[in-house]
């Protein structure tokens, strides 16, 4: 096996993988319905069908599980921008009609959109039904945000999968948190539910990784230290107008300062990447980089 593959290469040889943890998922997440989550004996109808439109004091959700919902579902409002970020890399190098559109990775990439989709779904309900924030301003600013897009740093497939288990851990970390610090137990509910898929999604994503430094370990550590370098959860913009990434610390939801500690840390011993004595020259050079964030 050479030290590197392409990503074409990469997408065959990693392709069995996939496969195995598709059914793994299948087998093991559990079906959820959006609906049951959200509480439809509260909702009435909004001044374009004869009812009454939003105001402040209608809102009793608190300061934090307002910033919390609305980061989360414009987050995953954007999810045509990550799922053609996503698709892009895994067609890497294929005819329009390639099997790759109806394999595994395929399937994986259409699997993760719909959950996301669900969880927009759910939080978008909430908000709304119970009037919790302005309708008219998330609306805007969903508007403004899908027409940005989201548009990623250039990174091969490798990378790819480290980013997406960095952004799925990052993501649960975000919703268990807010689950914890919001006094509204339906809002809990709602997010530890996200929260369990947004691990499974992190595992998926983990356990393709760990195939990777099986199959190609310098390219693979590599990778790891390159997306931990980088890595920065993305910027969501708020209806005030709010920076999400300092909102989101001081209100204990998340922290950018303890990424090493609650994402890459953890990441890193489940990867073993620290007690693997495959690497070559190149991949100690990486695990030497990686080896500064031990957090002890």
């Amino acid at each position: 096996m050479p030290n590197e593959l392409n990503d074409k290469e990469l997408l065959d040889a990693l392709a069995h993988v996939v496969d195995e943890n598709l059914a793994r998922h299948f087998a093991i997440a559990e079906i959820w319905q959006p609906q049951d989550l959200v509480p439809w004996d509260q909702g009435q109808n909004f001044e374009f069908l004869g009812g009454v439109d939003w105001s402040p004091e209608q809102s009793t959700l608190s300061e934090i599980g307002k910033l919390a919902l609305q980061v989360s579902v414009l987050a995953a409002d954007n999810m045509p921008s990550y799922h053609r970020e996503l698709a892009a890399v895994m067609t890497t190098g294929r005819e329009p009609a390639s099997p790759i559109r109806s394999g595994p990775w395929w399937r994986w990439v259409g699997r993760w959109t719909a959950e996301e989709n669900r969880h927009s779904i759910v939080i978008r309900d909430y908000l709304v039904l119970t009037r919790a924030v302005d309708p008219v301003a998330l609306e805007r600013v969903r508007m403004a945000h899908m027409v940005a897009s989201y548009i990623a740093p250039p990174m091969h497939l490798l990378e790819v999968l480290v980013n997406s288990t960095f952004e799925e851990a990052a993501s649960s970390i975000r919703h268990r948190n807010t689950a914890k610090l919001v006094d509204d137990p339906v809002v809990a509910d709602i997010c530890n539910r996200i929260a369990l898929d947004d691990e499974l999604q992190r595992d998926f994503f983990a356990n393709i990784v760990s195939a990777g430094l099986d199959l190609v370990p310098d390219q693979t550590v590599r990778a790891i230290a390159d997306r931990v370098r980088e890595f920065k959860v993305p910027l969501i913009p708020l209806p005030e107008g709010a920076d999400s990434t300092s909102e989101l610390a001081a209100a204990g939801i998340y922290d950018r300062s303890r990424e090493a500690e609650l994402i890459f840390t953890p990441m890193l011993e489940q990867w073993n990447v620290f007690g693997r004595t495959n690497f070559g020259p190149e991949g100690e050079k990486a695990r030497e980089e990686l080896a500064s964030l031990k957090v002890s």
